[in-house]
């Protein structure tokens, strides 16, 4: 029986064109054919571009794709056979759901977040307003107008009957301008509140999430960056974007930590902040990130916590540093599947990532920094809250908001 690379790669062979040329085989990838090709080596030991070949070192889908094509073109005493056809059987992995559970969160999830949010907006101290002058809305009402409003996904005056609603209900004294939703977003203190707001939402699942995963992803603004391109004479123009830096469990995809930085901030200097925030909360046991994290400084972060790190090595690694850094590389040579099977519970932060943005938008509409900043960790929050309402239904998990 076949393994699932040696079946992708029987796959590959029966509908791929596969060319040779300069002594190798040039296989197209599975997911982007037109745009991507890795070369294969096809020799003694067979050598493949792609990242599961130097990631694990094992044979690829792209190497068996080339074995199945040298076996059908040429026999043993050299002689040519053609194949006329080639039966392929695709197979998927497929995971349990609980179905009533699942329904029952996604349908009293709007009814049920706005209740979540009110009851955490509860512990936010208005500050005294100084001279005369109408008196602004409570702190707590702005929060939730605009948390709530990035949560819907609509303009803010197609939201003011959703804040019609929330009134009705008690969430909110009364209903404000569309406009002043917007300026909410634009007040610098909101974003301590937010971050405080997130670790608090992620609180009630510190029973569950022993395991985590780091990472960091942009949200694309409405402002252009604008510069003239001296070697092309020519003006340029780039969308700017909001990069956040996000530490999430992998169990329950929620978000424990995260930092916005600028947008060429390098990602490996901010992963210690980040499991340090998260272990004030949590217990950690492993922790698991791409090969942008792959440094001494960050294995030695996580093991400060009592974590293990599970961070993938670049090509060029040799583990001469030292330390837990070394010990954690060769572990990866010698157990590679067993490092592999911890490591990739990283690609839950990657799910986290496209919840995020599937359901709340992959880009911000406000146009200066601050309300920026505000806007992605509101949408961050809307997600907590919503992982908080899937945790209530399928673990039977109740919140409460000190």
């Amino acid at each position: 029986m076949k393994d699932a690379r040696e079946q992708r790669g029987l796959e590959i062979a029966a509908l791929a064109r596969i060319e040779k040329q300069d002594g190798h085989y040039l296989v197209p990838s599975q997911f982007n054919p037109r745009q991507t090709k890795y070369k294969v080596n096809y020799g003694d030991k067979p050598t493949c571009t792609c990242p599961d070949h130097e990631t694990r070192g094992c044979r690829c889908k792209h190497i068996f794709a080339v074995q199945f094509v040298i076996q059908r073109e040429q026999n043993t005493d050299g002689s040519e056979t053609v194949t006329e056809s080639i039966t392929v059987t695709k197979t998927r992995k497929t995971y349990p759901q609980d179905w009533p559970a699942y329904n029952a969160a996604q349908t009293t999830e709007k009814r049920q977040f706005q209740t979540l949010l009110a009851n955490l907006c509860k512990g936010v101290v208005t500050p005294a307003q100084s001279g005369r002058g109408q008196r602004r809305l409570p702190l707590s009402d702005a929060i939730f107008c605009a948390v709530f409003k990035v949560y819907s996904t609509l303009s803010a005056r197609r939201f003011t009957s959703d804040l019609c609603d929330a009134q009705a209900k008690g969430h909110i004294a009364k209903v404000p301008h569309f406009n002043s939703v917007l300026n909410y977003l634009e007040n610098p203190d909101l974003y301590p509140l937010l971050l405080s707001m997130i670790e608090q939402t992620s609180l009630p699942l510190r029973s569950v999430e022993t395991d985590f995963a780091v990472d960091s992803t942009g949200f694309t603004a409405c402002r252009f960056v604008r510069w003239y391109d001296v070697k092309y004479n020519r003006f340029t123009a780039e969308q700017q974007w909001v990069k956040a830096h996000i530490c999430t469990g992998v169990k329950t995809n929620v978000v424990t930590a995260i930092e916005i930085h600028g947008r060429d901030a390098n990602d490996g200097p901010i992963l210690p902040s980040l499991v340090d925030s998260t272990a004030k909360n949590f217990k950690m046991l492993e922790v698991s990130a791409d090969k942008g994290y792959s440094g001494r400084d960050c294995h030695d972060a996580i093991a400060k916590v009592g974590a293990t790190p599970f961070i993938a090595f670049k090509a060029n690694t040799t583990g001469g540093v030292g330390g837990l850094f070394e010990k954690m590389f060769h572990y990866f040579q010698f157990k590679k599947d067993e490092f592999l099977a911890h490591y990739h519970k990283r690609s839950n932060v990657e799910s986290t990532v496209m919840m995020i943005k599937t359901k709340f938008g992959d880009s911000v509409r406000s146009k200066t920094d601050v309300a920026a900043r505000n806007e992605v960790l509101a949408k961050v929050l809307c997600h907590n809250i919503c992982c908080l309402i899937s945790a209530i239904h399928e673990l039977g998990i109740e919140p409460t908001f000190g």
